[in-house]
């Protein structure tokens, strides 16, 4: 598979916006399997990295629809890319790329691949995920009770929480939270605590179908948020400017001091 077939099966899961160019380097790189740069729109591929066999192209097709995800993200901000590249809205948008690539059979699911990976994903999501979840469930259970105790007797529930149990107390009320929203605990306590922060009931109840149906959290955190709009490239420019300026003035003093300190 030769780098023009590659950027046409990128163009066959999704359009872009704007033209790219993709490159393989012929080389092999310990650090990175490839790279997108944003300022000339090319991909790069270490085609070396991987092996001519199927298992090894449909790892570089892994890595083309990583780079062109961050193409497609920067086409969104109208050419550029924020210093943090690797943000809750490129992994959504690149999740939504290997979606559409496995259901155009572009790519293959590797994870989907190992009988004994599978196996081992139902027991950590059944064992671990979902027992995890119904413990911190029953705990916001106690934790309510407890609250209306210490209502009872007069005193604050937040200094129990402190003093007795030496817990952070926004962890005690997201707690609370997921037993009275009565989450679903097969999503794991990591997403329980980001569905107990969706106030709207509706979005709350689509949020976690989502993620029990398969969708990555950021993808759903993406979809409940709403993406940003993009902004204007001057204007990011601007901003990075202005950090790079607060950055040199800050060395410079410090250059300053520690000149200072070395003549005396």
């Amino acid at each position: 598979m030769n780098q023009d077939q590659v950027k046409e099966k990128l163009l066959k899961i999704e359009d872009a916006p704007l033209e790219f160019s993709l490159i393989y380097s012929g080389k092999k790189s310990k650090k990175v399997n490839g790279l997108y740069k944003p300022q000339s729109r090319e991909i790069i591929i270490h085609n070396r990295n991987f092996a001519n066999d199927e298992s090894g192209q449909n790892l570089l097709l892994h890595t083309a629809i990583h780079e062109y995800a961050h193409h497609l993200h920067a086409c969104s901000r109208g050419g550029t890319l924020s210093p943090r590249a690797h943000n809750s809205e490129f992994w959504a948008l690149f999740h939504e790329l290997l979606e559409k690539a496995e259901k155009k059979k572009i790519y293959n699911d590797v994870f989907e691949s190992s009988p004994e990976l599978i196996k081992l994903t139902e027991v950590i999501r059944t064992k671990y995920l979902a027992n995890n979840g119904s413990l911190v469930k029953e705990m916001g259970k106690h934790l309510l009770k407890a609250h209306n105790l210490c209502t009872d007797i007069g005193v604050r529930f937040e200094d129990y929480v402190d003093r007795m149990l030496r817990i952070p107390k926004a962890a005690a009320n997201m707690a609370i939270k997921m037993f009275e929203y009565d989450i679903a605990p097969e999503v794991g306590a990591d997403n329980m605590r980001f569905l107990a922060g969706i106030r709207n009931s509706d979005d709350r109840k689509a949020a976690e179908k989502a993620l029990i149906k398969g969708k990555s959290p950021d993808t759903v955190k993406i979809a409940v948020r709403g993406k940003s709009e993009p902004e204007d490239p001057q204007v990011s420019l601007q901003k990075e400017k202005q950090r790079l300026e607060r950055t040199i003035a800050t060395l410079m003093k410090r250059l300053e001091e520690v000149e200072k300190e070395l003549e005396g």
